[in-house]
């Protein structure tokens, strides 16, 4: 058995924040302290060193002080609480971005080693909704998995929250090919996501409803596929999806052909509710965005109603009113963990786009099955998915 402890002297700059490291043998990654952003993350650091998520374009740059903090760290995965823009207060509260847990200083509070599971714990005293935050991230030898689980508690009320993962592609049209769970509904957010006015620009069609990814209405009147990407170049887009509330656990994932590896994402669906996905293309030409976010898409994993925020996830909205929750209901006498797994495996060629994910070969195990009939698999602990709230 080993164990240490380690303090808040391991805070390091990396790509322009302080971030506490977490590495294991196989996954190497930073936390940032404003905010606690999860990047940038090396999977299989002993060999390939991949490194899907995004970081921004501007993440070293010094950026006006008006923009929200939330964009000046922008980067990997982060938690958000409440999730969306919060533009509208609610009951009096007037949130930020995605909430304070994205653009706030967290507190260190341990990290240790021990027996192959090597951990960081940090935790917030929110402000805006006084309650207490407790983020903890695991890695285990052997594994190229992430263990997210954060524990909300002392707070009431509706929520919406979720977390941000973001995914860069390779700059070649198509090149990862998206897919998950079944959704029992998919839908454009209903106005569009950028205004010419304001200098940014949408290519789908508001309020849109789809059955599949690949037939998705457009402003023009044909239909797109959301299913590969990188697409739609100079245009920036938001689709949601109301993951199978009866699925043991749901999953959403990249297959990146060409080089070999898929990223997958899991959840238990009675948590965290929808899948967003956040198509950011070139299409905001406002800083700092400036037309240079491109090949971004956000696959984050949510409660809430569409981006918009706690207002109008809390109260009675469209998707509320044909039984779809879009918010959950906090009880400070019972905290809610939310807990939330991110991978990568390696796969054979030929293999083309996740058709199916399951438990199997063996307890502490995953299968990923492709649409063209190949298998491939990867060491993830479903236990922790799925385990009761404290």
């Amino acid at each position: 058995m080993k164990s240490k402890e380690k303090t808040q002297e391991n805070l390091r700059i990396v790509r322009g924040r302080p971030s506490w490291p977490i590495s294991a043998s196989e996954v190497e990654g930073f936390l940032t302290e404003t905010g606690g952003h999860l990047g940038p993350v090396t999977f299989d650091r002993r060999g390939k060193k991949i490194q899907p998520y995004s970081i921004a374009p501007w993440a070293e740059e010094e950026i006006d002080d008006s923009v929200p903090m939330i964009l000046q760290v922008l980067r990997g995965d982060f938690f958000c609480l409440p999730f969306g823009g919060n533009d509208a207060p609610f009951r009096g509260e007037r949130h930020p971005v995605h909430g304070e847990t994205a653009n706030a200083r967290w507190k260190f509070e341990s990290a240790s080693d021990e027996d192959g599971h090597h951990s960081v714990h940090l935790s917030m005293n929110t402000k805006i909704r006084p309650g207490r935050v407790d983020k903890t991230i695991r890695l285990d030898d052997g594994q190229n998995t992430i263990y997210c689980e954060h524990v909300v508690s002392g707070m009431s009320g509706p929520m919406s929250l979720g977390h941000h993962a973001m995914i860069n592609f390779p700059d070649e049209p198509g090149s990862g090919r998206v897919s998950t769970s079944r959704f029992v509904h998919g839908q454009v957010v209903p106005c569009l996501m950028e205004l010419p006015e304001n200098r940014g620009y949408s290519c789908l069609k508001p309020g849109a409803v789809f059955e599949s990814l690949d037939q998705v209405p457009t402003l023009s009147g044909e239909l797109t596929d959301l299913s590969r990407y990188p697409a739609r170049r100079g245009f920036e887009d938001l689709v949601m999806l109301i993951s199978d509330p009866e699925a043991s656990f749901a999953w959403t994932s990249v297959t990146f052909p060409k080089s070999r590896f898929a990223w997958f994402a899991l959840k238990d669906p009675r948590v965290l509710r929808h899948t967003i996905f956040w198509i950011s293309n070139g299409g905001r030409h406002f800083p700092p965005w400036s037309g240079r976010h491109v090949n971004v898409m956000g696959l984050e994993e949510v409660t809430s109603y569409f981006h918009f925020g706690l207002a109008e996830s809390a109260r009675k909205n469209p998707l509320s009113e044909k039984g779809y929750t879009t918010a959950v209901r906090l009880n400070p006498k019972r905290p809610l963990a939310v807990r939330y797994i991110m991978g990568i495996t390696s796969i054979p060629a030929g293999f083309d786009r996740v058709a199916s994910i399951e438990p199997g070969g063996g307890k502490g195990q995953i299968i990923l099955r492709s649409a063209s009939g190949k298998r491939a698999q990867a060491a993830v602990d479903l236990d922790f998915l799925l385990a009761q709230s404290p």
